[in-house]
């Protein structure tokens, strides 16, 4: 009687469990059509939200210095996004390119697309503004910094377990043309041992890459 119950747990854990990880990522179902023709990405700055204690506050420089926290930590996101993208092209294991950071950025600039202004404006209009075929952008909230001397150890939110949490990333892609929310992509965070934006980025996208569109492993 005491294993049928255990077994009945055990399945019931996993049903649970696939669906909290299912809910967690948006694809479009027009992806592949409306996608088909797509051949360059560019990822944006993460728009960043640290929620610091006030002693933190004060160390970091107050309100301004908190700011210009905020936006080295949404730079330090875009990298280590492009970065895994690289690599995954690299790899042949992604099907479209990515534009680098430096030009995006450089652009954004050029055009008067500051931190501050780019929620003003559509995929479409920032598609136009780098010449790409999708917009990756995103939000990133977090009680600590994660890049720098500043990096605190995190993992993700998996199974049942339920540490502190400490963040969370969230990953949209958006069609260049239509505007067209294409992808999302919702993951917690929470603390851990040896990581940093980039190990956090790899692990997160690692856990997605059955599901990510423009991998060669994604079914639909």
């Amino acid at each position: 009687m005491k294993k049928f119950a255990l077994t009945g747990l055990f399945l019931l854990l996993a049903l649970v469990t696939t669906f909290a990880q299912t809910r967690e990522i948006y694809t479009n179902p027009k992806f592949r059509i409306i996608a088909k023709e797509h051949k360059l990405l560019a990822v944006l700055p993460f728009k960043t939200t640290l929620q610091l204690r006030p002693r933190e506050v004060e160390k970091n420089g107050g309100v301004e210095g908190v700011r210009v926290l905020e936006e080295r930590e949404g730079l330090s996101v875009q990298s280590a996004l492009q970065s895994y993208f690289l690599k995954q092209k690299e790899s042949r294991d992604m099907t479209v390119d990515v534009q680098d950071v430096a030009k995006t950025n450089a652009l954004l600039v050029r055009n008067g697309v500051t931190a501050d202004k780019i929620a003003g404006y559509t995929p479409q209009e920032l598609a136009q503004i780098l010449g790409v075929d999708g917009i990756v952008s995103g939000t990133f909230e977090s009680t600590q910094p994660m890049s720098g001397g500043a990096a605190v150890a995190m993992t993700m939110v998996v199974g049942f377990s339920a540490p502190t949490n400490t963040g969370k990333l969230s990953i949209n892609i958006a069609d260049g043309s239509t505007g067209e929310l294409l992808w999302k992509y919702d993951k917690s965070l929470s603390r851990g041992f040896g990581s940093d934006t980039g190990t956090i980025i790899t692990t997160i996208m690692r856990k997605a890459s059955r599901q990510f569109p423009y991998s060669k492993e994604f079914k639909n």
